[in-house]
């Protein structure tokens, strides 16, 4: 019996993906658990599995296109078994990629301004497409008025791309585009760079970054953010970790800071927590996610139970999880379920921030860099290293004095290194 293969919900939080390749070609035999294609999640690059036998027998999303999870992409088959109907209900438009909203510019000062979701590409008569387009063509067409469906594509298996757009453009009648830019009202851009130079880059937003785009605004407007500063002394983490680091250990300062704020959680469940509405939930385990920095923006893996694992074993899973991030190669259940996060600058020079709560979570530590600084100590100016350290708090989960309990804790563990053997 012939299958519809659909766009897959490879994470929680994951509501379109990206095919980068498909891993099988139209003609291949399929079996039940072989990877078809691989896919860009909003986290992470995954492979995505046959959930059937038979041969692949049509391919309707190419690589590049963004889709919906539960869109149809493909079709799998018997060799000679009839797949009309999934080809008739790929071309009614279920498969169409996510429109992506450009920026649009002030017709007054050439500023950005907030977008406004793109108005569709034109559709022929019977409102469904007859034409497959990449997701910049169909931007293109949508702001030029271009009608996809009298566009001949040059792309893979007549797709229309960017260089189609451009030529259908140019070919417009110049009474058209007079009457199109009047419309649009005048337009002030920015003197190019050079001759020839484009007044503007435009760089296409990845799955991972929309997906941080939409999550940091529902953190950042309804979750009541407060913050609280630190100023904490490094001198013995810093000796212990040169000690170490001399030792040919792998530990970082980075790894003690992540055992130093499990286990002051440990004491302060208030802050290890969720928001629920009518009820606050405190955790009894403590999953630290660690804010890892890659191309495409941020993914925070989580190490799970770090209160109750040693520095060794915080030092080592902290490293392959930062591998995987930056390789794309994190599963799901491998940047899911933190309870607290850590976001740390410090190795990039920045003495201070404050950072966005990661949602459900309930709080959110910004690390600076160690430095040096000059202490005052009974009257006596000296040198001795020091730490910024910044709490984010959900202000319905939790208070000042609670938030300053915990920095109390975080902050006498951190200056006391063997408190927390």
């Amino acid at each position: 019996m012939a299958s519809r293969v659909v766009m897959p919900k490879l994470s929680d939080t994951m509501e379109e993906g990206r095919i980068l390749r498909w891993l099988k070609q139209e003609g291949d035999p399929v079996e039940t658990g072989q990877a078809l294609a691989e896919v860009e999640t909003d986290k992470a690059t995954v492979e995505m599995e046959a959930y059937t036998n038979g041969t692949l027998r049509k391919v309707f999303a190419a690589p590049g296109d963004t889709v919906k999870v539960g869109s149809l992409i493909a079709a799998i088959a018997a060799p000679d078994e009839d797949i009309s109907a999934i080809i008739a209900e790929a071309s009614q438009g279920k498969v169409a990629p996510a429109p992506r909203p450009a920026p649009p510019r002030s017709a007054r000062d050439g500023a950005a301004v907030p977008a406004s979701p793109a108005a569709p590409a034109p559709l022929p008569r019977g409102g469904t497409r007859s034409y497959r387009a990449s997701p910049l063509a169909m931007r293109m067409a949508a702001e030029a008025g271009v009608d996809l469906t009298g566009v001949a594509g040059s792309g893979p298996q007549g797709r229309i791309v960017k260089r189609d757009i451009e030529a259908a453009m140019a070919d417009a009648p110049p009474a058209t585009v007079r009457a199109e830019a009047a419309e649009r009202g005048p337009m002030v851009r920015p003197a190019p760079s050079g001759a020839g130079a484009p007044d503007y880059d435009e760089v296409e937003l990845s799955p991972m970054r929309r997906t941080i785009a939409k999550r940091l605004l529902q953190s950042k407007a309804p979750v009541p953010h407060f913050y609280l500063t630190v100023d904490v002394a490094m001198d013995r983490v810093w000796e212990a970790y040169r000690a170490l680091r001399d030792d040919k250990s792998a530990i970082t300062i980075n790894d003690i800071i992540i055992k130093a704020v499990a286990t002051a959680l440990g004491r302060h469940k208030e802050l290890n927590a969720t928001f629920l509405g009518d009820r606050v939930r405190r955790y009894n385990h403590v999953h630290i996610g660690v804010a890892v920095s890659v191309d495409e923006g941020l993914i925070t893996p989580v190490i799970r139970d770090a209160d109750q694992k040693t520095l060794e074993e915080i030092s080592a899973e902290s490293k392959a999880l930062i591998d995987l991030a930056r390789a794309r190669r994190l599963q799901p259940h491998e940047y899911t379920g933190a309870t607290f996060s850590i976001s740390n600058l410090g190795m990039m020079g920045i003495e201070e921030f404050a950072a966005v709560i990661n949602p459900p979570e309930a709080a959110i530590l910004a690390v600076g860099a160690v430095r040096q600084a000059a202490v005052v100590e009974n009257g006596t100016i000296g040198i001795g290293y020091r730490m910024k350290a910044t709490l984010s708090i959900d202000h319905r989960v939790a208070d000042g004095a609670m938030g300053a309990r915990f920095l109390q804790t975080l902050g006498r563990l951190l200056e006391h290194p063997l408190l927390m053997v």
